[in-house]
């Protein structure tokens, strides 16, 4: 079976102050997009998408068209303010993306696999592809509505420069979720991990807690449900101009009114990414890290 995997390129970087995704953090110019492309090929991918804005469209065709030339099929979705459903007009004040359930709506007319969706700038480890691959490849599960989430214990997600925001995984006795909770200021203390609570207190909470990376694994009849719910989001919030439009708020959604399952698939890889600038050098340690232990090659390619 065919598999897709799905790139979010669009992105803005606002935290880290530049394009993260266009960072050559390899030791010999890789980014981090890479790395998950060649994950993919070897976890038996054959065909890779990336979102991407028209103004970064150019750059990111001439970093991997000839890289990726007979190895993955490859192409580009953009994701542009005007594209909604039924020629919506875009209101005069909005100059931000619409969010990640928008982004991935924007690639309905590209895949036609089950397919696994990710954000370009983290690192989410081969095991995780393989993971979603499995998920992707029965037919038993990818059936109807069943989705899934590639889930990480939050203890291999943290930032030793700042506080992160997680999307917790609240889960039923046979891994299928049942909501997504959001905790904001998630920082390790000591041997504790800690996150802010409504009051402003301190926290606990459990090492092994699984939360979302958003690595997700989906069929093409995601894009109807996105496109139901994208036109009730532009309907109520349209006119916020920093409203956004979130691929776990449409999960919750689908999973509260019984529209669709998401199961959990917990990874024992370790993510990373770049939160703030100053992980990047954190980054470039591990990447030399995993290519001295023969995970990869360098180059890459």
């Amino acid at each position: 079976m065919n598999l897709t995997l799905l790139i979010m390129a669009a992105g803005i970087g606002s935290r880290y102050g530049s394009l993260k995704q266009m960072d050559r953090i390899g030791p010999s110019g890789e980014t981090i997009m890479d790395y998950s492309i060649y994950d993919a090929i070897r976890a038996g991918f054959s065909k890779v998408v990336l979102i991407v804005r028209k103004d970064i469209e150019k750059e990111l065709r001439e970093l991997f068209s000839e890289k990726l030339k007979d190895k993955i099929d490859l192409d580009f979705a953009l994701q542009e303010l005007s594209d909604l459903p039924d020629n919506f007009p875009v209101p005069v004040e909005r100059k931000k993306p619409w969010g990640t359930g928008h982004a991935i709506w924007t690639a309905r007319d590209k895949i036609t696999t089950p397919f696994a969706v990710i954000n370009a700038d983290d690192f989410y480890g081969y095991g995780s592809f393989e993971n979603a691959r499995d998920y992707l490849r029965s037919p038993e599960e990818t059936s109807g509505n069943n989705y899934c989430n590639i889930g990480y214990k939050i203890n291999n997600t943290l930032s030793q420069h700042g506080f992160v925001t997680r999307a917790l995984c609240d889960m039923n006795k046979k891994g299928y979720l049942l909501k997504i909770i959001e905790r904001k200021k998630i920082k390790r203390i000591g041997n504790d991990i800690v996150y802010m609570g409504t009051e402003g207190q301190q926290l606990l909470l459990d090492k092994s807690t699984i939360v979302s990376m958003n690595m997700w694994g989906f069929t093409p009849s995601i894009f109807d449900h996105l496109e139901f719910y994208l036109r009730q989001f532009i309907q109520e919030k349209a006119n916020d101009p920093n409203a956004e439009f979130l691929i776990p708020t449409v999960i919750d959604s689908l999973i509260t009114s019984g529209k669709a399952r998401v199961k959990v698939i917990k990874s024992n890889e370790k993510w990373f990414g770049m939160t703030y600038l100053e992980d990047k050098e954190e980054v470039k340690k591990r990447l030399v890290s995993l290519i001295d232990n023969k995970v990869y090659p360098d180059p890459l390619w």
